[in-house]
């Protein structure tokens, strides 16, 4: 089935967190004809009736180990962090345990993905971190999450929407190019994509709206050529010109 693969309030990103404006190149077009809050509301019905109860396809085993594969996951592919953390998340589900573990053996089990050496001494700092001002516990607060090591806005989005179930989206590399190309929310950077989104996005599908959109990007709408044939909103969409079947 379709999409079925499975705080301090700065805006900027934290070391490691990917640049998204960059990554995605220029995706914005100017003259579109804005979408109506109907077809807004059709766009996320049609994601819902696909993929009712979308998830992160990040592999977790609590809130600590979405936490580190979250950052782990900055400017890399979420299967590239589930290879690399299955091993890992094995022996190591606590920040007490990672702590032990130590920065040299977490580099050598996180060395296949980039920028391993920063992640690994931002996981350490913000496992001690978490057991030196939270108990060993992942906050559920903005200002307290953007405070640890690592954690950025986009991380911060991600832990508080799924692991607490909070209304967040955050605007990925994927996100970014979606929300400006169909277009839901134009914006020159994440945040304004992310103020954008929260405007747009019907209250009933708020709280899974980032998932389907970064599996509509990951999947459909992909940078490069998107699959317009068999993308469930190209009726809709404004992105021109469409690619062909075939």
């Amino acid at each position: 089935m379709l999409y079925r693969a499975h705080a301090c309030t700065n805006n900027r990103p934290a070391e490691g967190e990917e640049n998204v404006k960059a990554a995605s190149g220029s995706t914005r077009r100017k003259g579109r004809k804005k979408l109506s809050p109907e077809e807004v509301e059709t766009i996320f019905a049609r994601f819902a009736a696909l993929n009712p109860e979308p998830a992160t396809e990040l592999v977790h085993s609590n809130f600590f180990t979405l936490l580190v594969a979250v950052v782990l996951s900055a400017q890399a592919t979420d299967a590239g962090v589930n290879r690399a953390t299955k091993p890992l998340f094995k022996k190591v589900k606590t920040p007490a345990a990672m702590v032990a573990l130590g920065e040299p053996a977490l580099s050598e089990a996180i060395k296949t993905i980039g920028l391993y050496r920063t992640k690994a001494k931002n996981v350490i700092a913000l496992s001690k971190a978490l057991i030196e001002r939270h108990a060993g516990k992942v906050p559920r607060n903005r200002e307290a999450l953007e405070a640890l090591p690592g954690v950025g806005r986009k991380t911060a989005n991600v832990v508080l929407n799924v692991a607490f179930g909070e209304e967040t989206i955050a605007v990925d590399t994927h996100i970014f190019r979606v929300a400006n190309r169909i277009p839901l929310a134009s914006g020159r950077n994440p945040f304004e994509v992310e103020q954008g989104l929260e405007r747009v996005v019907p209250p009933l599908y708020r709280r899974h709206a980032h998932h389907w959109l970064i599996l509509h990007g990951r999947y459909i709408c992909v940078a490069r050529a998107p699959k317009c044939p068999i993308c469930p909103i190209a009726d809709i969409c404004r992105f021109e010109p469409k690619t062909k079947a075939g």
